[in-house]
């Protein structure tokens, strides 16, 4: 594996942004439309895309992992959440693109007040979804404009050294992590698709497909993805359509009677085929490009746009990921914990880039480590109040004595994926930074004794981790939990905990749980483990009722934690869980990290 890349806001290739545009206008003259939509997308709405669909940053220079840009013939502007309000100004050339904060103002209402009227905006029908095209159309519409899908994306003609498509090696995810044979999960998605009147699945989410043939690819960073499609009829073999071609011969061999294996080009193909057998076709909402719609349409078919089954099925973990998923949370807390008695004796000299990569070398080291979960967050004193902060070259700070140092990160293994935060003071912590604190704690600690109702929404709980912030005033901005897979994605839906969090909670669902505060320009405080869905048994109870399972192993920082403010209960939690911890992970720890973690996880009332 190799070790993460920290960008630069003063890279040169990231300084070509107003000659690209320029190359770009020019190209939109020839088609005869007025502007373009850049999205940081690709085909798949992945989180994390191949280097051939970085259109956005090649285009303006802005590396982020979320946003849009809208270039018309005179204006453009970059759309970017609260993550970047630094990082686009200092990467774009602000004398052609202008940024602006989506809490201010939409893509969509900055086109229906900028756009022209008479003017067209065009837009690539593969990387937006039908309602992402909807809400362009309605805005073009407020101008007096129109849309337009471009047969080739504009950009790809500028671009004359694009990357190649990706081609990493696709291969068998074993059964002994998997858990269910490719045959089982087909059973039931065609099951699920009957009930619904529908004669085929397309199976846009990369994800889905790498569960539904228990397969895994390197076409992406940080989650282990083979691009592409399938067609699921409801009667049939499947048809696979990969964009690389390095498929391993095992995994050819465990298809070979399900699926049929094809290249990605010819998946448009199969579409046509579909519509001309007036299939009523279900398409994901959520992943499904609005080419695919037009496509099958155009052939005839009925493309109904839902929800994709293979989403909830893959959040509920078997017994074989539950395994694996505790197998990989006991190897990363080795790992995290290592890195945390390392901490504890760094001097003044210690940056956050510093960190980063020691922690991914203690995690490299168990030996199993495929890729980092995601880029790790570590934010040094006002650093670690930008909830998604990524360290940059530029950014880089020393972690001082005195402050709070926040450390957000997880781990790829081939049993299970990994994500947790701890927050450390480095010195002697304020009173008010164990007071925030030992609150933030609180929260986590309700979320993870939490017994609740079947049926109960995420939603429903979120006020759990808020309640002891909100006795003093205070509150958080982001959710407090996601879901998580299995040697997927660390951010996996449907389930979350969140006010928006509708889907209701089922035994074998993996979450986040990370309560946080963050006072700006100071510090930031998140405290996340991984928990697990599971039944529980209620003595005289009349409902069946449901709870957590911790799954993460490291241990909080005891020098924050306010004693006073926690009751008997969440004290004797914390107790239980470090000894939980030192439990499990002494007997693989070196001597000096065992001595460390002795004294890191004494009981509450004892001395440090």
């Amino acid at each position: 594996m190799t070790r993460l890349r920290f960008q630069t806001f003063d890279d040169p290739s990231h300084r070509e942004g107003a000659a690209r545009i320029a190359r770009l206008r020019a190209a939109l003259r020839q088609q005869g439309v007025d502007g373009f939509v850049v999205p940081r997308a690709d085909e798949h709405q992945s989180e994390y895309v191949a280097p051939q669909s970085e259109r956005l940053a090649w285009l303006t220079g802005f590396t982020g992992s979320a946003g849009t840009a809208v270039i018309l013939a005179e204006q453009a502007a970059l759309f970017v959440d609260g993550r970047y309000t630094l990082q686009a100004p200092a990467q774009v050339d602000l004398a052609v693109i202008t940024p602006i904060q989506m809490a201010q103002t939409s893509a969509e209402a900055w086109i229906a007040a900028t756009l022209r009227p008479g003017q067209v905006l065009a837009y690539d029908p593969w990387l937006h979804t039908p309602d992402g095209v909807a809400r362009l159309e309605r805005a073009a519409a407020k101008a007096g404009g129109g849309i337009r899908a471009v047969a080739t994306n504009p950009i790809d003609a500028v671009w004359t050294d694009r990357p190649a498509a990706p081609c990493g090696p696709v291969t068998a995810h074993p059964s002994e992590f998997a858990g269910e044979t490719s045959a089982a999960k087909l059973g039931r998605i065609r099951a699920v698709l009957t009930g619904a009147g529908c004669e085929a699945l397309v199976i846009s989410d990369p994800h889905n497909l790498a569960w539904t043939f228990n397969l895994r690819g390197a076409d992406v960073a940080h989650t282990p993805l083979a691009l592409g499609y399938a067609v699921v009829p409801v009667e049939g073999r499947a048809d696979l359509f990969l964009t690389s071609p390095a498929i391993d011969p095992v995994l050819r061999e465990t298809l070979a009677p399900l699926a049929d294996l094809h290249p990605r080009d010819r998946f448009e193909p199969r579409l046509d085929g579909l519509g001309a057998e007036a299939a009523r076709i279900r398409l994901d909402a959520a992943t499904a490009a609005v080419a695919l719609k037009l496509r099958i349409e155009a052939a005839g078919g009925l493309a109904e746009i839902g929800s994709d089954p293979i989403t909830g099925m893959k959040a509920v973990k078997n017994p074989a990921e539950i395994a694996g998923a505790r197998a990989a949370h006991h190897r990363d807390g080795v790992a995290v914990t290592r890195f945390l008695a390392w901490l504890a004796h760094q001097g003044e000299g210690l940056t956050e880039i510093g960190a980063v990569e020691a922690l991914e070398d203690f995690r490299a080291a168990t030996g199993r480590l495929r890729d980092v979960s995601f880029p790790t967050i570590a934010g040094s004193g006002p650093n670690g109040a930008i909830v998604h902060y990524r360290v940059t070259r530029e950014t880089d700070r020393r972690v001082g004595r005195g402050e709070l140092f926040l450390i957000d990160s997880g781990g790829q293994y081939a049993d299970g994926t990994t994500d947790i935060t701890r927050t450390v003071a480095l010195g002697s912590p304020s009173v008010a930074m164990r007071d925030r604190f030992t609150r933030v704690l609180k929260g986590h600690i309700a979320i993870a004794r939490a017994v609740f109702p079947a049926g109960t929404t995420g939603a429903q709980i979120d006020s759990f981790a808020r309640n002891a912030l909100w006795q003093a005033g205070l509150d958080f901005d982001h959710g407090t939990g996601h879901g998580v897979g299995a040697f997927l994605s660390v951010h996996e839906g449907p389930q979350r905990i969140a006010k928006t969090g509708t889907v209701a909670l089922e035994p074998g669902m993996i979450l986040s749980n990370e309560p946080g505060y963050y006072r700006i320009d100071a510090y930031g405080i998140r405290l996340e483990n991984l928990i697990l869905v599971e039944r529980r048994a209620i003595p005289g109870g009349e409902r069946p009722m449901l709870g957590f399972e911790t799954l993460t192993l490291a241990p909080f920082d005891r020098s924050l934690i306010l004693p006073a403010l926690l009751d008997a209960a969440e004290a004797a939690w914390i107790d239980a869980y470090h000894a939980r911890v030192r439990e499990a992970l002494s007997p693989d720890l070196d001597a000096p990290t065992r001595l460390w973690l002795d004294a890191a996880t004494r009981p509450i009332g004892t001395a440090a």
